[in-house]
């Protein structure tokens, strides 16, 4: 479903034209862009009174705006060290600042997953779940399966153990990356890649790469493959929402999105979401799923995933509760 923000973000970049529209796109992250990209690209006409009423709204809510400070970096930088000193605050800033860099690993947001795989392939294991533990859980599930089984396995060990990224383990990269990850002698040890990084990514991978990582892993550590499964969210686990999250849930997920979905579920699982629809929504939801054919598993898959991505969000968000604990499900 199209986020109403960005429908309308693309109606105000359609309506500055062509060299302000490319000034904002340099300010965005990837999926940003790729996402206002798509709507632009989608849309074919926009009434008069949908222009004006998104442009008055950002005149609106500009002129609220007001910026405090000339340069918010070097305020954050000073007012720290005034309150810490330099050695209690230039351990805050480095987090602080982490990520506020464009180039070298920012520039790997921008390609595709088989690109960054390519790029990396004749890379030490080590030195790629470094590098990769800095992207988003989908790209680094993408990069992985680009990958041989021996490297994609021999990566996520490395990405499951790694407890924080030191300068010294990126010297064998090239100038570019090493600077802007290592960033120098005087940058701290970073808190990326353990067992949740490893769960996350690894629930993106599907079920087929799925077990053969674990499995892997499993040969070398039994108990940090079981820490990785213990993390792992899986479609089924649905199960274990209480009705006020499935409920929750439902309401950001698109129809056919959920048909796809639920082809691939068991049948208590369908029965734990069709109990949480209205008796109308849920008989509809019957006879689509009965009168829809055979679907591809790769379809089935990506659209759990999407759902899935919904879920963590709604529980980072504190929306939901994972694991359960409220009323009983209608099964």
């Amino acid at each position: 479903m199209e986020d109403q923000g960005t429908h309308d973000a693309a109606i105000f970049l359609m309506s500055l034209g062509e060299e302000e529209a490319a000034e904002v796109f340099k300010h965005l992250t990837p999926k940003e862009v790729q996402k206002l990209g798509e709507t632009i690209a989608g849309m074919r006409a926009v009434s008069h009174e949908k222009v004006n009423e998104v442009m008055t709204r950002f005149t609106d809510e500009a002129a609220s705006q007001k910026l405090l400070v000339s340069d918010t970096n070097d305020y954050v930088k000073a007012v720290l060290r005034r309150a810490l000193g330099d050695d209690k605050a230039s351990l805050l800033i480095d987090r602080i600042m982490q990520g506020s860099d464009v180039s070298g690993i920012e520039s790997l947001k921008w390609m595709d997953a088989q690109s960054i795989a390519e790029l990396l392939r004749n890379e030490h294991p080590q030195i790629m779940a470094a590098i990769l533990v800095h992207l988003d859980s989908d790209l680094v599930a993408g990069v992985l399966k680009h990958l041989s089984e021996r490297s994609r396995n021999e990566v996520m060990l490395r990405i499951a153990t790694l407890e924080g990224i030191q300068p010294t383990a990126l010297k064998d990269l090239n100038e570019v990356l090493y600077k802007v990850l290592a960033g120098g002698d005087k940058v701290r040890k970073t808190s990326l890649g353990g067992v949740q990084t490893a769960a996350d990514i690894i629930n993106l991978l599907g079920s087929a790469l799925e077990t053969t990582v674990i499995e892997s892993i499993r040969l070398l550590d039994n108990d940090l493959a079981q820490k990785i499964m213990d993390k792992m969210f899986t479609f089924e686990d649905l199960l274990k929402l209480d009705n006020k999250s499935i409920q929750m849930v439902l309401k950001e997920v698109g129809g056919d999105a959920l048909i796809l979905a639920l082809k691939g579920a068991s049948t208590e699982l369908k029965e734990h979401i069709l109990g949480n629809m209205s008796s109308r929504a849920a008989e509809s939801l019957r006879e689509d799923l009965e009168s829809r054919g055979p679907v591809r598993l790769s379809e089935v898959e990506t659209q759990q995933k999407e759902i899935l991505k919904i879920v963590r969000r709604l529980s980072d968000e504190g929306t939901i509760v994972m694991g359960g604990g409220g009323d009983d499900s209608f099964v």
